[in-house]
């Protein structure tokens, strides 16, 4: 068998980073045999400045809304941010397809191995085809009036089927998901998490303060987002909780659930996860997306707070309308900016070995252990640029 070999100034190996004078063994395609020593490595070791790194996961994004980078303006927040995609997203499919490509050319070139992408058509299934990035298509569903549930759901059952027949991935790397707390009807709810073999789930969850508000008070700013789309919410009783507190007891046991953005996370919300998703048997965790934060609210996630009650953390990009690039090392680096005080080697693995348990993809990615075919990215010595070299 003839083997690869890497060595650099610092090798993470999805957990941590080891010790020095280590040398990465793989195959020819990719697939980890060892970590040894420097002097046990022999000849034709690749020497790098810098990281070497585990394959990064992208745990959130919308490939399909490529097409609208640069297309809203920066710091319009939640409200206006999704009425101008509802309204503007609309463009020839040919410019759709190309823009598609072109982000996925550059999130394999940055270092990403696989992602967790957000589905309200089937325009990014030809690139999908080509099998270049490992995808959990997450088919998202929405439909705040209860009388369009179930013709709602039916829309998304349509497109899970289709991703499902298309290309040769495993039916369990698609799942029917809610969109968000304030865009799903109870009934809605209810087809979404009973779906068959529904086990991973994601939500965008507390991008915005006005969506406590409206689950505690029915007020704030989505009174204006439902007026504008002409959404009837007659019907709809506040639960006088937080929007998390209130649709968390939803899911069902054994289901994981990636929750997005998290800006206006409580300590309060975060300590009532904890016992509710003890007794239902599900596990959280929860996606960071500080660029796309900053771009639409100037914001950032309590990204202390999430630690201080050892959250499992992710990274995403959200999508090329909220974000100038699909980078997770920017992601990283915004972090790092940010809360100097976290560690490189905390943010790698959740960008790495966390990402690829939120997937479900441990066994294949996220860590440089024997039989595994994580990719290597490289990171230069002042963190100014990624690229995968396997």
């Amino acid at each position: 068998m003839a083997y690869r070999k890497f060595k650099a100034d610092n090798l993470f190996d999805g957990y941590r980073f080891v010790e020095e004078d280590k040398v990465l063994i793989t195959d020819e395609e990719g697939v980890i045999q060892d970590i040894v020593i420097d002097r046990d490595a022999g000849d034709d070791v690749q020497q790098f400045k810098g990281i070497l790194t585990p394959g990064f996961i992208n745990c959130h994004c919308h490939l399909e809304l490529s097409h609208m980078k640069g297309l809203i303006p920066e710091g319009t927040g939640l409200i206006k941010f999704v009425l101008y995609v509802v309204q503007q997203r609309h463009f020839p499919q040919e410019e759709i397809l190309q823009a598609i490509e072109n982000a996925e050319d550059e999130m394999i070139s940055d270092g990403i191995v696989a992602a967790g992408d957000i589905c309200n058509n089937a325009l990014t299934l030809l690139q999908k085809k080509k099998g270049r990035l490992y995808y959990h298509n997450f088919i998202e569903a929405s439909g705040f009036n209860p009388q369009i549930a179930d013709q709602r759901f039916q829309r998304s059952v349509d497109f899970f089927r289709e991703y499902a027949n298309s290309y040769s991935i495993p039916v369990e790397s698609n799942s029917i998901v809610p969109h968000a707390p304030y865009s799903v009807a109870d009934e809605l709810w209810e087809l979404i998490i009973n779906f068959p073999g529904n086990h991973l789930l994601t939500i965008h969850n507390q991008e915005s303060a006005g969506e406590d508000q409206w689950f505690k008070y029915k007020q704030g700013e989505f009174s204006e987002l439902y007026e504008q789309m002409n959404i009837d919410t007659s019907f709809f009783q506040p639960s006088g909780k937080s929007s998390l507190q209130t649709y968390l007891p939803k899911f069902l046991r054994n289901q994981s659930v990636i929750l997005v953005h998290n800006v206006h996370t409580s300590e309060n919300d975060i300590l009532f996860c904890q016992p509710a998703c003890r007794q239902a048997g599900c596990k959280l965790f929860w996606c960071l997306c500080p660029l796309a934060n900053q771009y639409i609210s100037q914001l950032l996630p309590p990204v202390d707070l999430l630690l201080k009650h050892n959250c499992d953390l992710v990274l995403g990009t959200d999508s090329l309308a909220s974000n100038h690039q699909l980078s997770i090392l920017e992601e990283m680096k915004m972090i790092l900016q940010h809360f100097s005080h976290i560690k490189m080697e905390t943010v790698l693995k959740w960008a790495t070995f966390n990402g690829a348990r939120a997937l479900q993809l441990e066994q294949l990615l996220g860590s440089f252990e024997k039989g595994k075919r994580p990719g290597i990215v490289w990171i230069d010595q002042d963190l100014q640029k990624s690229k995968r070299i396997l």
